[in-house]
């Protein structure tokens, strides 16, 4: 009476479970190595990937979070050597890219 899902139920769509659940998939899924250390977005498309799903390529960004964060610490790098070296100018045009990049990864999410 208390269960959620009976016995041959339709499991729900892969977009619409939480990590937690898509996790457990794949641990099942032999091909799929370091499941703890992925996040919804990563395990979503390695079940996708090992189940023959085609992903929806129309939402997708040209560039994950992660590689657009990498770029975001790179040019802060730099920005703090233009600080340290008094080029102001330098320093803004840094401020804008790393600012113009945080705007992207919030789209991106």
């Amino acid at each position: 009476m208390g269960t959620k899902q009976a016995k041959g139920a339709k499991e729900k769509p892969l977009e619409k479970m939480t990590a937690k659940e898509l996790r457990d998939i794949a641990k099942e899924i032999p091909e799929i190595t370091g499941v703890y250390g992925m996040n919804k977005t990563e395990l979503l498309s390695a079940v996708k990937k090992a189940r023959g799903i085609e992903e929806d390529i129309g939402r997708r960004s040209n560039a994950s979070v992660r590689d657009i964060k990498k770029q975001i610490r790179k040019l802060k790098n730099e920005r703090e050597k233009a600080l340290e070296r008094e080029d102001p100018r330098m320093a803004a045009i840094f401020r804008k890219r790393i600012i113009r990049l945080k705007k992207k990864t919030r789209r991106a999410a």
